[in-house]
């Protein structure tokens, strides 16, 4: 995997690492809440020998109620939006880990540095390859909002995806601005990282799936195993639904 920005200094460091300092660092300060968020999230430091890292906290007790997901599981399905991006080797998702921070449970994810002038809108033809991984992406994971601003692009010219909290419904959710590529063939080398992602899921002993059964319903967990095997045969982007389709607002 590629390096990543030390969100606290111009130096590189790897994936594993970022790891590992979110996961055991210490949670040495709070930067204040982001205002723009629709659930309460907080930028914290979080520290560990000699790295220092900033982070996205996502308190569980913070979560906005909402009519068609369970309270209290949108860090969870942050966490396994994570997984599923590190299963597929596509690095979309910033690191992301599950732990006990000052306002309780949440996820915490790595800040990426970005400008945020940047986003779905305004990127420009090279980037198409990295939209239509998204784009695939959000498919399998029925993600329900997948704004513009939620794809950052970094100073190497990777995009990331942001905000994967309401994600994984048993229900068709799929909302998104990436339709660019509907009903298009998915790229043979998609489809077959898509093809080891269902090896994982059908192995109930795999380290994937256990993360995954803990994660999710039982009922989610099949609704996912079904968009993948659907896909799979199919062999293309999905069309928008009849129901909503396009988030609001877009960006």
């Amino acid at each position: 995997m590629s390096d990543l920005p030390d969100s606290s200094a111009s130096t590189p460091i790897s994936h594993e690492r970022v790891l590992q300092v979110m996961q055991n660092g210490a949670l040495d300060e709070e930067y204040g809440m982001l205002r723009w968020s629709s659930n309460y999230a907080f930028l914290v430091g979080i520290a560990l020998e000699d790295v220092r890292l900033t982070s996205v906290y996502k308190p569980q007790t913070g979560e906005r109620p909402l009519w068609d997901f369970p309270d209290g599981t949108l860090c969870y399905r942050e966490y396994a939006a994570f997984l599923t991006s590190e299963a597929l080797g596509w690095q979309i998702v910033p690191p992301t880990v599950l732990r006990t921070g000052p306002r309780g449970l949440g996820s915490f994810q790595f800040y990426i540095d970005h400008d945020p002038e940047q986003h779905y809108f305004t990127f420009d033809e090279a980037l198409r390859p990295q939209l239509q991984r998204i784009a695939l992406f959000d498919a399998l994971i029925n993600n329900a909002d997948r704004k513009g601003g939620h794809c950052l692009l970094d100073a190497s010219g990777h995009i990331w995806g942001i905000d994967h909290g309401i994600t994984f419904h048993s229900g068709s959710k799929l909302r998104t601005v990436i339709w660019d590529f509907a009903n298009q063939p998915v790229p043979e080398a998609l489809l077959a990282d898509v093809t080891q992602l269902e090896v994982l899921l059908s192995d109930t002993n795999s380290a994937y799936r256990r993360a995954l059964d803990e994660l999710l319903a039982p009922d989610e967990v099949r609704a996912f195993q079904r968009r993948i095997r659907l896909l799979l045969r199919l062999g293309a982007f999905p069309l928008p639904g009849a129901g909503p389709n396009y988030p609001w607002p877009p960006v």
